[in-house]
């Protein structure tokens, strides 16, 4: 529980510069690189190494292999030392030399690292005599090709004097004259080296990709098959120029704003057109481990200094089995959020340092410097509530934030409400009328909930009514829904006859709890609220008419046993 909660903390952390990144990446390692046989059955675990290889494309090589190299470093995580063994050669190297194993867990390792990382291997002094054999029998020497034929070694051969060098082709029966080349017998060597070294080694010649051709076709597949995402880049067209992992032969040269009319392929060419981020569902075609559904998320790529679009980057990550496509709303949702995200993080830094300020807690701080603290504070505080006001409409209108189920009197909450305005209304003799009632009128919908939405509601409409100006209420149930009407203030009055809806928006004024986004986007939300409660927001002539479902109750007279 305590390694959950340590690796939780770090997971939350946002990533807003190089210099976080760093420090979020030698926090994984240290965390992951612990000795833990229960670490692996950590929810967090699988999270934490996906952070990690998003964390290894922001950070070059360089600076993570100095992190691995840092005094003591201690890697005792197998799983974490193959991942950083398969990585860069200098980071590759720095693992190995950080990794603190035992020798059966060497053992265990060794079949499965990169032919490379055996070689660096073979440089630790720490390594047992065991897992030096073990590298001897699987081949692995210094060099990665064979050493080449010394001139005493190599067999002569008599040469015609006065005529050219004969070079057979295999498998033909045509000789090709040449003069003859010394650097040409150096490239024959090399390549005669090479092939040498792809039949002792088995492997596909250096393209990191690992020889599957002695594994049965079911096997293969399903090592293939269990790839669930991939990272690529693509040129200005939308055509994948670069990929990552074993499926990237088969991505690379995909067009996917191609010939195709579908309407996934249309969305994606107006995208791309139009230099926006990408992210929908996307049907791949091609072998069995690369056809099918995945969502593509990816960014516009542009050089710099002179800003021209050069594509995208982003990564393609395989759909549930069973699970629905999203639709465009949601994400636009998740980009709106990721955006609010970002945001966060800078107004969260500068609430954190007027408060330190104004609290003086590194030190003593003039009155003028701990008021202008406390303004800025008070000013950052606003801008996170209307963070979470956007962040709340965002989620209700993609559907993904259902409020809560309960129960409560509508009528009761509307009084309250009423009471508490009095105190703005009231100076300035406005308010509302309500219609005089005695009858509790039950909602299906939690008591926060409901009394945050009717704040909303009339705290905006109280906001907006002229000195002296009274609106008219009433709550009442009708057709299986509790009705709360109340009149519209002249002044949205003049601006909504326009459209009989309340979405409609309206400049940013700022009153009594508009919020900092103005009233059009506060009616707007309370619109998105009272849909998610099964209810509605309208505006009916002159007056807004908000319905909630009321709540079933027992008829009187009944007896339950």
């Amino acid at each position: 529980m305590h390694f959950d909660d340590r690796l939780a903390t770090v997971l939350r952390q946002p990533v807003s510069g190089p210099v976080i990144a760093r420090i979020q990446f030698r926090q994984l390692i240290d965390l992951l690189g612990q000795e833990s046989t229960t670490a692996e059955e950590s929810p967090a675990y699988a999270e934490a190494h996906i952070r990690l290889d998003e964390l290894a494309a922001l950070i070059p090589a360089a600076q993570r292999a100095q992190i691995l190299r840092e005094p003591m470093m201690r890697l005792a995580n197998p799983d974490l030392v193959a991942r950083l063994a398969a990585a860069e050669p200098e980071v590759a190297s720095a693992a190995m030399a950080a990794a603190d194993l035992s020798e059966q867990e060497w053992l265990a390792l060794v079949p499965s690292l990169p032919v490379r990382a055996r070689g660096i291997l073979r440089h630790r002094s720490k390594s047992s005599p065991a897992v030096e054999a073990l590298l001897e029998r699987l081949g692995i020497a210094d060099r990665g090709l064979p050493p080449a034929e010394s001139a005493t070694e190599r067999p002569s051969r008599p040469e015609l004097p006065g005529r050219p060098e004969l070079i057979v082709v295999e498998g033909g029966a045509s000789t090709e004259p040449r003069p003859k080349d010394d650097s040409s017998a150096g490239i024959g060597a090399l390549v005669q080296r090479i092939e040498a070294f792809r039949k002792a080694r088995g492997t596909t010649g250096g393209t990191g990709a690992v020889d599957t051709s002695h594994l049965s076709p079911e096997a293969s597949r399903i090592s293939r098959a269990a790839v669930l995402a991939l990272d690529f880049t693509t040129d200005s067209e939308g055509r994948v120029n670069w990929a990552e992992g074993p499926l990237a032969p088969g991505l690379i040269g995909y067009h996917f704003a191609g010939l195709h009319a579908d309407e996934e392929t249309v969305r994606l060419r107006t995208a791309i057109g139009e230099r926006q981020p990408l992210a929908q569902m996307l049907s791949l075609s091609g072998g069995p481990a690369l056809a099918g559904s995945w969502r593509i998320d990816a960014l516009p790529r542009f050089s710099q200094p002179d800003g021209r679009f050069i594509g995208y980057a982003g990564r393609l990550r395989r759909a549930a089995g069973g699970a629905q496509p999203r639709n465009d709303a949601t994400g636009e949702a998740d980009s709106m959020r990721q955006i609010l995200h970002e945001l966060r993080t800078p107004a969260n830094a500068i609430q954190v340092a007027a408060e330190i300020i104004q609290q003086q807690l590194y030190g003593t701080a003039p009155h003028e410097y701990r008021a202008l603290a406390a303004a800025i504070a008070g000013d950052t505080a606003q801008v996170l509530a209307g963070f979470d006001e956007l962040d709340r409409l965002v989620k209700l209108e993609a559907g993904a934030l259902p409020l809560a189920e309960g129960e409560c009197d509508l009528a009761s909450l509307v009084t309250e409400t009423i009471a508490r305005l009095r105190a703005w209304t009231a100076p300035r003799g406005s308010g509302f009328a309500p219609a005089t009632t005695s009858e509790a009128l039950p909602v299906a919908v939690e008591q926060q909930e409901a009394a945050r939405l009717v704040w909303r509601l009339l705290a905006t409409l109280a906001g907006a009514t002229a000195p002296g100006e009274v609106l008219k209420l009433s709550v009442e149930y009708g057709a299986g829904h509790a009705v709360l009407a109340v009149d519209l203030p002249r002044s949205l009055m003049e601006r909504m006859d326009a459209s009989p809806t309340v979405a409609q928006p309206f400049e940013p004024v700022r009153s009594l709890s508009a919020g900092m986004f103005g009233l059009g986007f506060t009616l707007r939300l309370a619109v998105a609220e009272a849909a998610g409660a099964g209810g509605s927001l309208v505006r009916v002539g002159s007056q807004l008419e908000l319905t909630l479902p009321r709540l079933t109750t027992t008829a009187p007279g009944h007896t339950h046993a």
